[in-house]
C-alpha cells in the first residue's frame, strides 16, 4: 500500500475516533437530559441542546417515555455504528482485506445503519401524528431528519457487505487449492 493511501487510512480513522466521541458525547448528553427532565425539570433548559420536553411529560407520560425513547436509543445506535467502524478500522488488515472479522464487522456495521434508518422513520412519522395532537415541539426533527439517507446507506452497506462475505469464501477456496 503506497504511503498515500497510508496517510488517507490513519486520517479516516481519526475522523471516526472524533465522529465516534461526538456522538458518544451526544448520547451521554440526551441521557442526563432524560434523567433530569424526569426528576428536577427546572433545569433542563441549561442542560444540553436545551431539549425540554416537560409540557409533552405533563399531557402524556406514555407520549414523553415513547419519544424520548426513540431519541435514546437513534443516539446510540450512532456511537455503536462509529465504533463498529473504529473496530474495524483497527484491526482490519489491508494487504488482505478479506478475511471473516471485516466481513461480520461490515455485516454489523449495515444492521446497525438500517436500524437507525428505520427507527429515524419510524420516530419521524408518529412524531407528525403526534404534532396533530399538540403533543410534540418543533425541535425534535432535527434527531431523525437524515432516515431515507440511513435507509439508503445500510442497504449499500449491506450489499458491500455480501460482497466481501463472497470474497472471504473465494479467497479461503484459493487457499486451499495452494
Amino acid at each position: 500500500m503506497s504511503k498515500t493511501n497510508n496517510f488517507v487510512f490513519w486520517g479516516l480513522y481519526i475522523v471516526a475516533w472524533l465522529i465516534f466521541v461526538g456522538l458518544s458525547i451526544e448520547a451521554g448528553g440526551l441521557i442526563v437530559n432524560f434523567f433530569f427532565s424526569l426528576y428536577n425539570p427546572e433545569f433542563v433548559q441549561n442542560l444540553y441542546q436545551k431539549l425540554d420536553l416537560t409540557q409533552m411529560y405533563d399531557d402524556s407520560k406514555m407520549v414523553f417515555f415513547g419519544v424520548y425513547s426513540f431519541i435514546l436509543i437513534i443516539a446510540i445506535l450512532k456511537a455503536c455504528l462509529f465504533y463498529t467502524v473504529i473496530r474495524l478500522m483497527h484491526k482490519m488488515d489491508l494487504s488482505k482485506p478479506f478475511n471473516t472479522f471485516v466481513a461480520k464487522q461490515i455485516l454489523h456495521m449495515s444492521y446497525f445503519t438500517l436500524s437507525i434508518g428505520v427507527l429515524s422513520h419510524i420516530a419521524r412519522e408518529l412524531v407528525k401524528s403526534l404534532t396533530h395532537h399538540g403533543f410534540v415541539p418543533d425541535n425534535l426533527n432535527q434527531f431523525w431528519a437524515d432516515s431515507q439517507a440511513f435507509i439508503l446507506m445500510g442497504a449499500v452497506i449491506y450489499i458491500i457487505a455480501l460482497i466481501f462475505k463472497k470474497g472471504v469464501a473465494i479467497q479461503n477456496e484459493n487457499d486451499l487449492t495452494i
